[in-house]
């Protein structure tokens, strides 16, 4: 059967939701839909009606249709049966089937409808792995969801702080005398609120390795603070940037984005933030080109427990030359834990399914060129503390000194994996550096820094480091721990065997590059 169209009407006529799978004009798909209602015969009761061209298909929901278009060739018992499943999909998104609630669910019928068919043609679907498709949840929303929802707090804590600091300024100001005002100079104002009492911007301490193992350590120190002007409020006189806000921020530390040209040096710190975030292959790129990508967003709690892990990855295909356009990529998948797998709905399921191999439903038309076309992704969640690759155990536990002593041990659970640019970062109350007692490989201590530190690649998967915390903190403060690293082993066992050409099945040259990384790793 070839389906051109489903849509959703009244009895009088009316679309509700329209979707068509095959190319046609707005013009044209309007015109089949007027027609339908002038074709409908009082007083009969059928479940198809025909034009010249086209067969109309449909089933009375109350005082809905479910209707479909499809060609006069197609197979009106394989019509018939497509319908009935259209006709489940309704009620399982819909609690009435009235317009206003057709219209409010439009978008998840529209969704449901496309895994129902494809390019014109019935997928081997039922209504239960239907809706398991449309009801999966978007791992790039959930980190959206989580960033923004991580900055509304921040702001409101800093609002917090602000209104405290100038409610503060204020008292000062009545016991001194009143000198009117706002007085105090911007310093009084905005200026010191990073530097008095918890309402600062904590140093960091990371610990960073190119290979599985700490190195060196090197403690931050706590950023001057800035002497207070009393200068009284003149009218007229120049705003200096030093006493605002945004440039205390940036004295502190933080990272602060601004509209002038950013320096080379702030500019190549970001560069290598985003760098970590997201690492960047070096491997050579032929005309065909495989890009597996894994990321992992991790939460553990600091007393043991996964509380989160989830797994999302991508499987890229880029060809550079028009003759390498119909090819068929065979993968081995060695995964025993149940990830989820989902192909390009333009690709082959049955073909994927039964072979294992990634080829287009029409082996006639090639694939897209000079362009990044995802075709296979992945999915994993689970609550099983044997899928955390890397296990961290930090102990801070308080001394006789009124500090506190603590212990980092990490080692990799995962031994097939190979993590580079491990780096850990650790929280350190408001200027206090640490007193390193023993830390496995070298390490050296810079001020004014974050800790960063390396290790061999000699050094053996487990490792520690141990330091004293000599100045007033509780084990609390040392927490949440943010863990990064990266990988060219991925996580997914998913593994490209070969690239054959589809005309005479001779294998075709290419290259390919794996991607683990962290999207979110915390001890919390």
């Amino acid at each position: 059967m070839v389906l051109i169209a489903a849509a959703v009407c009244t009895k009088a006529g009316k679309t509700i939701v329209s979707r068509q799978f095959v190319e046609m004009t707005k013009a044209r798909i309007e015109g089949l839909l007027a027609a339908f209602p002038k074709l409908m015969t009082s007083g009969k009761q059928h479940t198809f009606v025909e034009t010249d061209s086209v067969r109309y298909v449909y089933q009375p929901l109350e005082k809905l249709y479910m209707l479909l278009i499809t060609t006069k060739a197609s197979n009106i018992l394989e019509d018939l049966e497509t319908l009935r499943l259209f006709s489940k999909i309704i009620p399982e998104f819909c609690r009435s089937l009235e317009e206003k609630e057709i219209v409010e669910n439009a978008f998840d019928l529209i969704f449901a409808f496309d895994e129902i068919v494809a390019l014109g043609y019935r997928e081997s679907v039922n209504l239960a792995q239907i809706k398991t498709f449309v009801e999966m949840d978007s791992h790039e929303e959930k980190v959206y969801q989580a960033v923004r929802q991580t900055q509304e707090r921040e702001a409101k804590q800093k609002m917090r702080t602000m209104a405290k600091e100038l409610q503060r300024k204020r008292m000062e100001q009545k016991k001194d005398g009143g000198r009117g005002g706002y007085g105090g100079g911007s310093s009084e104002g905005f200026g010191n609120s990073g530097s008095s009492g918890g309402g600062g911007i904590s140093n960091h301490s990371s610990i960073s390795t190119p290979s599985i193992g700490i190195g060196e350590i090197k403690p931050a120190a706590s950023a001057p603070k800035p002497a207070p002007s009393r200068n009284a409020l003149k009218l007229g006189g120049k705003n200096r940037d030093a006493d605002t806000f945004v440039d205390q921020l940036k004295s502190e530390g933080e990272k602060v984005t601004s509209n002038p040209v950013p320096s080379a040096a702030s500019s190549s710190s970001v560069a290598a933030s985003a760098a970590k975030a997201k690492p960047v292959s070096d491997v050579p790129m032929d005309d065909i080109h495989l890009r597996l990508e894994d990321k992992i967003v991790v939460r553990v709690g600091r007393d043991g427990g996964l509380q989160a892990f989830e797994l999302s990855g991508l499987l890229t295909l880029r060809i550079a030359d028009e003759k390498y356009g119909r090819i068929r990529i065979q993968l081995e998948n060695g995964d025993q834990r149940g990830i989820q797998l989902q192909t390009h709905p333009n690709v082959d399921k049955e073909l994927f399914r039964s072979k294992g191999a990634i080829g287009l439903k029409n082996p006639a038309k090639p694939f897209p060129l000079n362009t990044d076309v995802g075709v296979l992704k992945w999915r994993y969640q689970t609550q099983d503390e044997s899928a955390i690759p890397l296990t961290i155990n930090c102990w801070p536990s308080e001394n006789a000194e009124g500090g506190c002593d603590v212990n980092i041990e990490y080692e990799l659970e995962h031994t097939r994996l190979e993590l580079q640019d491990v780096c850990i970062t650790i929280p350190l109350p408001m200027g206090i550096a640490p007193s390193i007692a023993e830390c496995d490989g070298d390490y050296t201590t810079t001020p004014q820094t974050c800790s960063s530190g390396t290790c061999p690649s000699s050094t053996p998967p487990a490792s520690r480091a141990r330091w004293s915390q000599r100045a007033s903190s509780i084990p609390g403060d040392f927490f949440p721990l943010d863990v990064s690293f990266s990988s060219k082993v991925p996580y997914a066992e998913l593994t490209p065997l070969k690239v054959q050409m589809v005309e005479d099945g001779t294998d075709a040259k290419y290259s390919a590059e794996t991607l683990f990384y962290t999207d979110k790793y915390e001890i919390v």
